[in-house]
This record gives structure tokens, C-alpha cells and sequence, in this order.
């Protein structure tokens, strides 16, 4: 899950030096200059190349065309805690966030709600994205995925895993190990390891995927705990296979390493731009969030990585070899997982604490 906490901060160092060529964008209509005087909207993103992209092909083209000032800052987590502070206080250190669906429900469940609803369904803009990336308080701007990842030089001459019941398969595949330490995706693995198909693997069988990871778990050589961690390991072959956020082995990729992904059963979730509750820009926010929804403007995100597009359009303007790359590309996403993330608001922290207990026992 942008995800749950900590994988937002370390799932993704992304492939870099991808072209998409030149894109030519249109500035939308938006506010006028005397509108825009003084405005400033400050938006939470997830560092690294995502502000640097962000910056190039979403903030700055913003301003340009509106004169409204968008500031992106790093969080290093899903940044639930910070919002609920920022809107009970009515201290806006920012006024949107890039946040998951498992975040999107944290902050809009009980009582009070912590977001605003965005209001642009009917948007032509937004109409466009398919429901399935949307929400009442949430756009959806950008898909990540966990995949299989395998070093082509370990299995040379020999049939590589292609499902998480080839890497359940320890004697038919075998080779250094590494699973996440972690039960967010490590569950859902597990359970289609033991063969229950992607569509029967909500609500999760506990108990199953339990006595999955028990078959497992002594040909585990490493649990990784961060992206870095999966990278340097992919990239200096100290692990032959591992699941994991698809931006490192991309990353490895792209540092020479043999890597090959497998996109099938790929377990994917989704980013959102949403609007914090009461802030005083929320309609600046709105406008900000249509212009970065174009579809050209998101095919530009490529030119810095492989992004999970929202806009199909989108890929009309990416060239066939990035956009296969792409975690929303047609034949990545319709042979994956989409993350359930009510059963995980449900349940995180009964699970949690069985898989920490399970871990070290």
C-alpha cells in the first residue's frame, strides 16, 4: 500500500534517463493574474525524482500560467499524523498531499473528516480517469506496484519464476530469497503463493497465508526492510529474487544490473492529489489538481520515470518502450492485484502485531 506508512518513503527510486520526447502542453484557462496575486498553495509530495518531475512538468508550467506559487515539501511518510495536526490546529504548514487510498480512508473514517471532497467529477478533465482510480476526496495522479523480481544471471539456462507460486517453489526455483518484513503486500503473496487465484484473495485468509509463509520462511536469506536495501541487493547479487516496489528493480535496471520484473500479479495501489480540510486555497488546490491532470502533462512525468499513469489518454504521447515499463500499461495492470485498502484499514494492526510475533518466533 502510498502504501501504509513506511512504504511511501522508500518503495521508489526510480528509473532515470527515460525520454518521452517533447511533449507540447497547452496551458488550461484557470484564474486571472488579479486572482492569482499573492496565492500560494504548498504541496506534500514524495521527494527525490518526484519533485524533481513534479517541479518540471507540474509546479513550476502551474505558475507560469497562473501566477500562483506552488511550493512541493517532502514527507518521509504517509503523513496521516501530520494532516490530522495541521487541521485541528487550523495551522496549514501545507494545503494538498499526494496520499494513498489506505491514507484517504484513515483521514476520512469517524466522525470528522480530515479532507475536503474535491468536487471535479465533473471535470472533463478528471471524467477521463477511470473510476477505479478515483475518489470523493481523492484524484488519482499516479499507480505504484509490488512485483517479483528476479536476477537473470541465477537463473541462466534454467526456467525463471514467473508467480508467486514459482517463488513459493523453492526446489523447482532455487536461489537466494528476500521478503519483505513487513505483512503490507507480504500477505497477499503468501496467500497467491499457495495458489488462491487474485480474485479470491480479499477479505485475507489469515490463517492460510500464515501457514504459507511457515513453508517459506526457512529459505528466506534476507527480510528487507527499505527500497535502498532492495537495490544495492539486486545490484550486487547478494539476492537472486525478492518481491518488491517495482521503482528498485527499475533502478537496478537502469545501474546495469541483469534484473527482470514480472508484472504478473503484481500487487498495485494508488497516489491521490488531495485537499486538506479548511484550508484557505482549497480552491486553488482544485485548480492545480486539473491542470496536473492533463493527459500530455502526465505523459511528461516519463521523461524523468516510468510513472503509473491515470489519464489512459496518456499514453498516446509515451513511446511503447517507456510506456511498457509503466505500472498502469495495459498488459501490467490487467494481470494484477488491486490493494484492498479497507481490509488493511480494518485490519493493519491485528496483523501487524501476529506477523511481528511470527517473524521472531
Amino acid at each position: 500500500m502510498s502504501h501504509l506508512p513506511d512504504i511511501i518513503t522508500s518503495r521508489r527510486r526510480l528509473l532515470l534517463g527515460a525520454g518521452a520526447g517533447a511533449v507540447a502542453l497547452a496551458a488550461p484557462s484557470v484564474w486571472s493574474p488579479s486572482r492569482a496575486a499573492g496565492k500560494r498553495i504548498v504541496v506534500r509530495d514524495d521527494g527525490g525524482i518526484y519533485t524533481k518531475a513534479y517541479g518540471a512538468v507540474f509546479y513550476r508550467p502551474f505558475t507560469e500560467a497562473t501566477g500562483i506559487e506552488v511550493v512541493g515539501v517532502q514527507a518521509n511518510a504517509e503523513p496521516v499524523a501530520q494532516i490530522k495536526t495541521m487541521v485541528d490546529t487550523k495551522n496549514y504548514t501545507w494545503d494538498m498531499a499526494k496520499i494513498s487510498w489506505p491514507a484517504i480512508l484513515l483521514l476520512t473514517t469517524g466522525s470528522k473528516s480530515y479532507l475536503e471532497k474535491h468536487g471535479l467529477e465533473a471535470e472533463p478533465v478528471i471524467k477521463s480517469i477511470p473510476a477505479e482510480f478515483m475518489s470523493p476526496y481523492g484524484v488519482g495522479t499516479n499507480v505504484y506496484t509490488t512485483v517479483l523480481a528476479y536476477r537473470t544471471d541465477a537463473f541462466k539456462g534454467r526456467k525463471a519464476p514467473q508467480s508467486w507460486a514459482d517463488f513459493w517453489n523453492v526446489s523447482e526455483f532455487p536461489g537466494r530469497r528476500a521478503v519483505r518484513k513487513h505483512p503490507f503486500d507480504t500477505i497477499e503473496e503468501a496467500l497467491m503463493g499457495a495458489g488462491t487465484p487474485t480474485a479470491q484473495v480479499y477479505p485475507c485468509d489469515l490463517n492460510k497465508a500464515f501457514a504459507s509463509l511457515d513453508k517459506i520462511k526457512p529459505s528466506v536469506a534476507v527480510w528487507w526492510t527499505s527500497g535502498a536495501q532492495v537495490e544495492q541487493m539486486l545490484t550486487s547479487g547478494e539476492i537472486d529474487l525478492l518481491p518488491t516496489w517495482v521503482s528498485r528493480p527499475q533502478a537496478a535496471q537502469a545501474a546495469g544490473a541483469p534484473v527482470e520484473i514480472v508484472w504478473n500479479q503484481g500487487i498495485w495501489g494508488g497516489d491521490n492529489w488531495s485537499i486538506l480540510a479548511g484550508t484557505p486555497n482549497a480552491d486553488a488546490c482544485r485548480e492545480f489538481i486539473k491542470f496536473a491532470s492533463d493527459p500530455k502533462r502526465q505523459a511528461a512525468l516519463t521523461e524523468y520515470f516510468p510513472a503509473g499513469l491515470t489519464q489512459p489518454e496518456a499514453f498516446n504521447y509515451v513511446k511503447p518502450e517507456i510506456a511498457k515499463n509503466c505500472p498502469t500499461y495495459p498488459d501490467n495492470i490487467k494481470v494484477g492485484l488491486k490493494i484492498d485498502a479497507k481490509f488493511w484499514l480494518d485490519n493493519q494492526a491485528a496483523v501487524i502485531e501476529r506477523f511481528n510475533s511470527w517473524v521472531l518466533s
